[in-house]
């Protein structure tokens, strides 16, 4: 192990559970400690469905990350709450379709640190890049020298806040810092945001839900269609708009769609005008 990723791995406290690392084992992967499958597996006594929802989550990652590649001509993305790598980081999809394709990715877990010569890796035409920094301060991602360096800001930009907004609690928290991070980009660009909700919940799921978080027992804030709704206010939604992320766009063949409220995530992707 290299000196670096010794220091790194100093910095890890296994002691708190971390989103990334939860959202890993939801996915199957193995970049978890015991605190973090804990959390997980407390989140899903009282909602069985969150792994249904992580992976329908990084399904609609995918998918928007194709349209923007395939169909909206976005040629450089930020990733900003990038988690682990697993299969289908954004950059492996943006550059299987458009191999010159520029991607930086933002975490603030030092796990994801480690792991970043995985989301480093890059076509010879693109170019790949990590920051260690956290969402609530957009002013240092968006003048980060590495930030800079990879991206050229203004030329469009693919913004990927994909189930990260929901770790900013408190109604109206996501608002300022997706203003701020949109403003930072030229027309032409296009935000791809998904946040956790409880519109589809039955009442007694909701209930408990509710409980959980007054309790700190889960720090995934949801968010109803109206706060959600105000995250893309004055963009351009791409059809089929806001929706389940399960739905947006879903054209996998032969695969069932699961209920909304087993997914509980909305999407939306939509192009600054």
């Amino acid at each position: 192990m290299a000196d670096h990723d010794a220091t790194l791995f100093d910095r890890l406290d296994t002691s708190v559970p971390h989103p990334a690392r939860r959202y890993n084992y939801w996915l199957g992967g193995k970049d978890n400690f015991a605190v973090d499958r804990a959390s997980a597996d407390q989140i899903a006594a009282a909602w069985p469905s969150a792994p249904i929802a992580a992976r329908e989550n990084r399904r609609f990652l995918g998918r928007a990350t194709r349209f923007l590649a395939a169909e909206a001509g976005i040629r450089q993305f930020l990733d900003i709450g990038t988690g682990l790598p697993t299969a289908d980081n954004t950059h492996e999809i943006a550059q299987a379709i458009a191999p010159e394709s520029r991607v930086v990715y933002v975490d603030n877990d030092p796990m994801v640190m480690v792991h970043a010569r995985a989301l480093l890796t890059s076509t010879t035409q693109g170019r790949t890049s990590y920051i260690e920094a956290d969402l609530r301060e957009p002013g240092k991602i968006l003048n980060h020298p590495d930030l800079l360096a990879t991206l050229d800001l203004s030329k469009p930009v693919g913004l990927m806040l994909v189930a990260v907004l929901h770790f900013l609690p408190g109604r109206g928290a996501a608002a300022p810092v997706v203003a701020e991070l949109v403003d930072a980009l030229p027309p032409g660009s296009y935000l791809v945001v998904s946040n956790a909700t409880k519109d589809f919940l039955p009442a007694p799921i909701a209930a408990v839900y509710d409980r959980m978080l007054a309790a700190g027992q889960t720090d995934i804030w949801p968010r109803e269609r109206a706060e959600f709704a105000a995250l893309v206010e004055g963009l351009d939604l791409v059809p089929p708009g806001i929706g389940v992320v399960s739905d947006w766009r879903a054209d996998e063949p032969d695969q069932p769609r699961p209920a909304a409220a087993d997914v509980s995530v909305y999407g939306a992707v939509a192009r600054i005008p």
